[in-house]
């Protein structure tokens, strides 16, 4: 009887601890139209993972511009990547991300190893939501067009957070104010960063 009331009596607490609605992670559905908005600039805003190695990088990074450019073949797109790591800002160009259509996952190949395997959950065509798929710990990032996003996509973001699981704490986010100078001519480059 008195496990019973304990039940009952907890169940309530249960379940207003719960997340209001955790919809799915969407994963786009790639085809030929698709490939080419990913095409161009773009900036890393936030990351959340539990697999040792992706959190040690999202402490280190504290600003992140990317591009996607076309590769050799129309399943590869060229990434050149301007990251500030602790007081450094460093430019590559050696890694390419090759798109599977067929399950839409993005791999993300740098020297011929893969360093990540993630599918683009549907959201605004202005914002990369990553969900990383190759390691059996949570691990979800955010990117955009811009350095900013407006608070309605920063709250979707952060309700995939909570839904898998994640707090404020375990969330990093990059800094406009570490930013590392784009090269001339990359779409919405600010030559005041840096």
């Amino acid at each position: 009887m008195l496990a019973t009331l304990t039940l009952f009596l907890g169940l309530p607490l249960a379940l207003a601890t719960e997340p209001q609605s955790c919809s799915p992670l969407i994963p786009v559905t790639f085809d030929s139209s698709t490939i080419p908005q990913l095409l161009g600039q773009w900036f890393y805003i936030a990351g959340a993972s539990r697999y040792p190695p992706h959190l040690a990088e999202l402490r280190a990074v504290t600003f992140e511009a990317f591009s996607f450019s076309p590769g050799s073949r129309e399943d590869e797109l060229n990434i050149t990547e301007i990251i500030r790591t602790n007081e450094t800002c460093v430019v590559r160009n050696s890694s390419k991300v090759q798109v599977f259509q067929q399950n839409s996952t993005l791999v993300h190949v740098d020297n011929n190893d893969v360093t990540s395997m993630a599918r683009l959950i549907q959201s605004d065509k202005d914002l990369l939501i990553l969900n990383h798929i190759n390691i059996d710990f949570p691990s979800l990032s955010l990117s955009a067009r811009t350095p900013n996003v407006s608070k309605e996509h920063m709250e979707e973001f952060r309700a995939h957070l909570q839904c898998l699981g994640f707090t404020e704490e375990e969330v990093f986010y990059t800094s406009r104010e570490h930013a590392c100078p784009l090269p001339r001519g990359e779409e919405n480059a600010d030559p005041q960063l840096g």
